[in-house]
């Protein structure tokens, strides 16, 4: 096309010229035809811009939600399952409490004197006390087990007490009698007042722990005495071989229930699934689960529907992506993470149509405002065009120069923006509002409409970015976290380059980012030293900050010259005097004479100490355990000795090590830690540690990692 005098030849002003030259021989038949053209152009211009932008919105809207809800949602039930999994763990940390009491019972049970113990008394309904139940046939007055473990009552009431989310505990022994501590008497009679027998052997927390030969967790059962429900949390108390009892911990669901209901948003809920593949928690009238007993249960892992068995199947195991699921016709967006304490998983549901209704609505708005402004482009071309007829009718004379006016006001302003919004298209750009677009008739208001859409649609994808930006932000405030927790540790080796006496090498690998496993190690003068290995209870940034407190009340009271229990009985006053969140930590403290060997050391709750003597195989040694660090103020510690010769090797480790698990939940062990040791007689320290992790690794394979691994050996020479 060619410009002469400012006119476009061959484009819509040459045309418009055209026309109204043979306007003013025709006259207004001609005149519409013009009209009708022209608008049909305009719109179709329009048009097509709506479209491709239309799809431009869909696209980048639809992409970005997407990767949102992949992202965001898989993080949620990630964080939903790690809260949930808390309630459990907490619950697993007391059945450990009470089996190691239970088994230190049993095992001085020649040299205990019996404790008393009772039967429910109805008139002491509502008071908390410890009670006898029993089996029928069974007399309890006769059994040589219940005075053994009668001396757990104080410390059965004061779990329960101290406790949230315990709602009883207690030990079912293997004589059929059993001892709990409580506040409802009057259930237990019936209404003759005669108790209730108690068939504690037939019990499925009972019956569960003994099958699997450690903790256990049962699915939604009924109370044997009412018709309450709960879950129930047991261990065996195996002594020497020998089966006692089960210790039992009931589970008070309300917390967990009451954040599964809350989460029901309308639009998308989580629920609990057990390893039965049972839901054992779900918002009422959710739609797609039912919450039975386990007896009535149904099993999601065998479910018709595939795609929801796999995934709840995978669930149980690791992390999954976020699926699609479709049910009864409506497809939801699902995706689960474990409960690694319970091997249970916390599914997240949420509808498809939720997450892409924000894409629907901007393009409903987008549809009004083009519609909107293209009614009120007509309306005013209708009117031009009526104005113009009469024009022509009384100024012919000025035909001419009207027509060329009215085409660089109308056509002029929507080439240019024909031109705009195709160079952007397919680019960041935004299109903006110009002095050549305001015209101050419907065109304006048309290049208005599509600068705000324009300028909202670049806001909303800049607000997308700067969600993804925060996340990118946490995740290295935690990857600080992780550092500055390993340079808490002692982490330069050799640390003391400058004795020769002992060679020494300690690591620590956290689950997660930041870990709740210690060791340590201190000069406490030129002959002795201090060596720690300790583990939090729980996992993240909790554990890790109880972990540096716990590490430095250590280090402080032992290097005051106080013996291994001593320093533990300071740090465990000091701690529970501002414990509101019932953290513990279980500790080995030894303080090592270097120039006899001579060992002082002190267990709070943790692992048994493996020793190798000279010239030996590394063995396993069953100290005595005392109760853990943090859990009740004014506890006393137990100390003992033992001597390291020259030549032999003292390793200590946390429970990460032997309880790591492979993909099929089987425990790595001491027996297999001992077998790897064993194999390397005669490494150094630190390719001793690299030689057990290798092994550890080896074993678990593709599973996840879900302890803190901490390991430190010493060699005397």
């Amino acid at each position: 096309m060619k410009k002469l005098f400012g006119i476009t030849f061959g484009g819509l002003q040459h045309k418009i010229l055209n026309l109204v030259l043979i306007l003013i021989l025709v006259q207004i038949a001609f005149f519409a035809g013009v009209t009708v053209y022209n608008s049909y152009h305009l719109s179709k211009v329009v048009g097509s811009a709506r479209t491709e932008q239309q799809e431009a919105i869909e696209k980048v809207s639809g992409d970005t939600m997407k990767d949102v809800v992949d992202g965001s949602m898989a993080k949620t039930n990630s964080l939903q399952a790690d809260a949930a999994n808390q309630k459990f763990a907490e619950v697993e940390d007391n059945i450990k409490v009470l089996r190691a009491l239970a088994q230190s019972l049993f095992e001085q049970r020649d040299t205990l004197e019996p404790a008393p113990f009772a039967p429910p008394d109805p008139e002491k309904d509502g008071i908390l006390s410890a009670h006898v139940l029993f089996e029928e046939g069974v007399d309890y007055t006769q059994s040589e087990l219940l005075p053994i473990a009668a001396h757990m009552s104080e410390t059965l009431m004061a779990m329960w007490s101290h406790n949230d989310v315990i709602g009883g505990c207690y030990i079912g022994l293997s004589d059929g009698t059993h001892i709990g501590v409580g506040t409802s008497k009057k259930d237990k009679f019936d209404e003759n007042g005669v108790q209730k027998p108690f068939h504690v052997r037939e019990r499925p927390w009972y019956v569960g722990a003994v099958e699997k030969g450690d903790i256990f967790f049962t699915g939604i059962e009924r109370d044997a005495f009412n018709d309450t429900v709960g879950i129930t949390c047991s261990a065996p108390v195996i002594v020497d071989g020998e089966l006692f009892g089960v210790v039992g911990i009931d589970f008070v669901l309300g917390d967990v229930e009451e954040s599964v209901q809350n989460s029901d948003s309308g639009s998308g809920f989580f629920c609990i699934v057990n390893n039965e593949g049972q839901i054992v928690f779900a918002p009422d009238n959710n739609g797609l689960f039912e919450v039975e007993t386990a007896d009535k249960a149904v099993d999601l892992r065998e479910s018709d529907n595939s795609v929801l068995a796999t995934l709840v199947t995978e669930a149980l195991g690791a992390q999954t992506p976020v699926k699609t699921v479709e049910i009864d016709g409506k497809e939801y967006y699902m995706t689960g993470s474990p409960m690694k304490t319970v091997g249970w998983a916390v599914i997240s549901v949420v509808q498809k149509s939720a997450i892409d209704e924000p894409t629907k609505l901007m393009l409903e708005e987008y549809d009004r405002i083009n519609e909107n402004s293209t009614a009120r482009y007509r309306e005013g071309t209708d009117y031009s065009r009526m104005i113009t007829i009469g024009m022509i009718g009384v100024v012919l004379i000025f035909g001419v120069l009207g027509a060329m006016a009215v085409a660089n006001k109308i056509v002029r302003p929507v080439e240019q923006m024909t031109e705009r919004m195709t160079s952007i298209i397919g680019t960041d750009q935004v299109f903006e509002m110009e002095d050549a677009y305001r015209t101050g008739d419907e065109v304006e208001v048309l290049a208005q409409s599509l600068a705000d859409l324009s300028a909202e649609t670049r806001k909303y994808i800049r607000d997308i970015t700067e969600i993804t930006k925060e996340k990118e932000r946490i995740g290295t405030e935690l990857e600080l976290a992780t550092k500055i927790q390993a340079d808490m540790l002692p982490n330069i080796f050799p640390p003391f380059p400058e004795r020769n006496e002992f060679d020494i090498f300690a690591s620590m690998d956290p689950a997660k980012e930041v870990g709740g496993d210690f060791y340590d190690f201190f000069l406490i003068d030129d002959d002795h030293l201090g060596l720690v290995m300790a583990d939090v209870s729980g996992k993240g940034v909790p554990a890790a900050l109880f972990m540096m407190m716990s590490k430095i009340l250590i280090n402080n009271f032992a290097m005051q010259g106080n013996s291994p229990a001593r320093a533990l009985e300071l740090t465990n006053n000091v701690i529970c005097q501002n414990n509101e969140e019932d953290m513990f930590v279980t500790v080995w403290l030894g303080v090592l004479e270097i120039s006899t060997g001579k060992i002082t050391a002190a267990n709070a709750g943790h692992e048994y100490p493996i020793i190798r003597k000279a010239n030996g195989e590394y063995e396993l040694v069953k100290d005595k355990h005392s109760f853990v660090i943090g859990s009740l103020e004014g506890t006393k510690y137990k100390e003992y000795e033992f001597t390291l010769e020259k030549g032999g090797s003292l390793f200590l480790y946390t429970d990460g090590v032997p309880e790591a698990t492979d993909i099929s939940e089987e425990l790595f062990g001491t027996d297999r830690l001992l077998e790897a040791m064993n194999k390397n007689i005669g490494c150094k320290p630190s390719e001793m540690l690299k030689s057990i992790k290798s092994a550890v690794d080896d074993f678990v394979g593709e599973a996840d990692q879900f302890d803190d691994l901490t390991m430190l050996e010493i060699t005397l020479f």
